[in-house]
């Protein structure tokens, strides 16, 4: 991606981030930062679009509390009692000046009040007093961290209990701190920590009635953009979970941010190798063709841009190109190229995408075609499966790299649910047998056959008519050899006879 200037300021980073790819995660942090993405703007309307989270911090913030008399109730200790009062009461100038002087007693009160005191509007406050305190200057996650180090203690151990919270408010205010400390810390969060926290965003998000979606999703816009914090994302199947949250029904802020998730995973090479997998190429298309918000249209070009620039492997990226242009993203880029719009980074991005994708048509063999459409699982009646010559040339193909394609052919038949894509994938079960001399026993080996035949009863007539011509198939396929046995036979008797028939002559 070639580095452009940010609007406030420019940014030297290795992987330079457009002016406004960034813009959901603004209002975490409006400074630059070492890694991708690296530049910070404050756009109007993500600041309108204020989350239910930042609505009810600031109810939380005129409800004042008494501190006081949890002193005199000895539910807090005069230590604790004295910072609290002060700190709740500085201006910024004085709190700067306290944190300096009293580091220590700093984590170690805000700890204590969370741990000791059990009233949701009390832990409720404490919680925004450590969310704006740290808001204010990053570098103070470090008090945590430092306290915590001192007392062997995990840094994350009494935000993680209070993510279990009945209390929606505290828990999501806990994962928002809990993201600070991960994410503007010196040092990473421990790994059994992190597990847990990312399995906790994963599981939030897929709650289609919370509330608090934005919120979850800004954890996670901030958590992914450090690479360290990837690798685990995936290992809790975050890929997948952001998918299918992206198939449902959404408003368009949660719409961007969670491909914005998906955006910072491909600036890491490997992963972007992996990203289509998923099928991610064709959900970002069918959300690019159906988007009306140009944030959300700038957000997919540039995942999309990052699937072809960031994999290290150039097959890779030829079979990005491929899956693009079968999930009919030049049709879109032909439809945006007609629009006018300000942004010069959707501009470029369309105008690279175009050439790369009209290149990629041009190399494109009909093998490739076939391969990347069976690897997206949305397998349609393209000219490919119809033609003769495409299999009497391909069949053995999908033996390739231990029977890979065949093996997706037969894993969409046990898990697909889409008639089209039953039908299709019954009819290339039956030529792959028919024009290939071994294929019957390589798909009884792989469970083929018997997914087949149990698709001879399904719903649907289309489905149980190619799985009925794939069980022929399948059958002709011993009749033939049987076929030819006999003719062998018969021939070698034949022979015979004449040899016996001659020699008595």
């Amino acid at each position: 991606m070639s580095s452009r200037k940010d609007e406030n300021h420019s940014s030297n980073a290795s992987d330079c981030v457009r002016k406004t790819a960034v813009q959901s995660i603004s209002l975490y942090d409006n400074r630059p930062d070492l890694g991708e993405p690296a530049a910070m703007t404050i756009c109007p309307d993500m600041l309108a679009a204020t989350s239910k989270l930042q609505q009810q911090a600031t109810e939380v913030r005129t409800h004042r509390i008494n501190w006081q008399s949890y002193h005199q109730s000895q539910m807090i200790t005069a230590e604790d009692f004295a910072f609290i009062s002060a700190f709740d009461n500085a201006d910024s100038a004085k709190r700067e000046e306290l944190l300096a002087e009293q580091r220590m007693q700093c984590a170690k009160t805000f700890l204590n009040l969370l741990e000791h005191v059990s009233k949701d509007q009390t832990v409720q406050y404490v919680l925004v007093l450590i969310d704006d305190m740290l808001q204010e200057d990053r570098s103070r996650v470090d008090i945590f961290r430092d306290y915590s180090l001192k007392k062997k203690e995990p840094i994350c151990g009494m935000f993680i209990n209070l993510l279990n919270c009945s209390d929606p408010f505290i828990s999501n205010m806990s994962a928002r701190i809990m993201a600070k400390i991960a994410c503007w810390g010196s040092h990473r969060m421990e790994d059994n920590d992190l597990v847990f926290y990312l399995g906790w965003l994963k599981e939030e998000l897929k709650n289609p009635n919370n509330e608090y979606m934005q919120s979850v999703a800004r954890c996670l816009q901030m958590m992914l953009r450090i690479d360290d914090y990837r690798s685990a994302f995936i290992s809790v199947d975050g890929i997948s979970t952001l998918l299918s949250v992206l198939s449902g029904r959404l408003n368009f802020q949660v719409q961007y941010q969670l491909i914005f998730c998906l955006w910072v995973l491909t600036f890491n090479p490997k992963l972007a190798e992996r990203m289509n997998k998923f099928s991610i190429i064709p959900i970002l298309a069918d959300i690019l063709s159906d988007s009306v918000k140009e944030k959300v249209t700038r957000i997919i070009l540039a995942v999309f841009r990052n699937l072809i620039e960031k994999p290290e492997d150039p097959s890779m990226a030829k079979e990005h190109c491929i899956a693009m242009v079968q999930s009919k993203v030049l049709k879109q880029l032909s439809i945006l190229e007609q629009r006018k719009f300000d942004d010069e980074d959707i501009v470029e991005d369309v105008e690279f995408l175009n050439e790369k994708l009209q290149a990629s048509v041009q190399d494109l063999s009909s093998f490739d075609e076939y391969a990347t459409e069976l690897k997206s699982g949305r397998l349609e009646w393209s000219p490919v499966h119809r033609s003769a010559p495409f299999w009497r040339e391909n069949a053995s193909r999908l033996n390739e790299k231990n029977y890979e394609l065949l093996k997706i052919l037969i894993h969409l038949l046990e898990t697909s649910s889409d008639p089209l894509v039953l039908s299709v994938a019954s009819f290339d079960i039956g030529e792959y047998v028919r024009h290939y001399p071994r294929g019957k026993h390589v798909i009884e080996q792989l469970g083929g056959k018997q997914l087949v035949m149990q698709l001879l009863s399904h719903d649907d007539p289309n489905v149980r008519y190619e799985a009925l011509l794939a069980v022929q198939k399948l059958m002709v396929h011993n009749w033939e050899y049987l076929g030819r046995q006999l003719e062998k036979e018969q021939s070698t008797a034949t022979t015979k006879s004449g040899t016996v028939l001659n020699t008595k002559a």
